[in-house]
């Protein structure tokens, strides 16, 4: 599994109603520390293929999710947990704090 593009149009079948918790990774093309994190996204991806999805939205071309969320500041991830928002990190992070911030949303119940 890798990376899963979401777009305003798919945000709704994509994220809010997966069976999975899904980390969004909101992003656009200029932003370096997001071009630096993408790497680390991509291989988390494959680490917790069937227990996570990771998606990404480029803010550019998709304004509206990320109007809807307030996103100010990229990156910004968002992990949504069926349909809802149960955690927000603002900035780019080194991967095994992307590991940690994973491991404490599969521990929710």
């Amino acid at each position: 599994m890798s990376t899963v593009p979401v777009t305003d149009a798919t945000f709704q079948t994509e994220v809010l109603q997966a069976d999975l918790p899904v980390l969004v990774d909101f992003w656009a093309p200029w932003c370096g520390p997001c071009v630096q994190v993408a790497p680390i996204l991509e291989e988390l991806s494959e680490t917790y293929a069937g227990r996570v999805k990771i998606a990404k939205i480029n803010t550019d071309e998709n304004p509206e999710v990320a109007r809807a969320y307030g996103i100010v500041s990229i990156p910004t991830l968002n992990v949504y947990k069926g349909g809802e928002l149960v955690k927000q990190i603002i900035g780019a992070r080194p991967k095994p704090a992307l590991v940690n911030e994973i491991e404490d949303v599969l521990a929710l119940a």
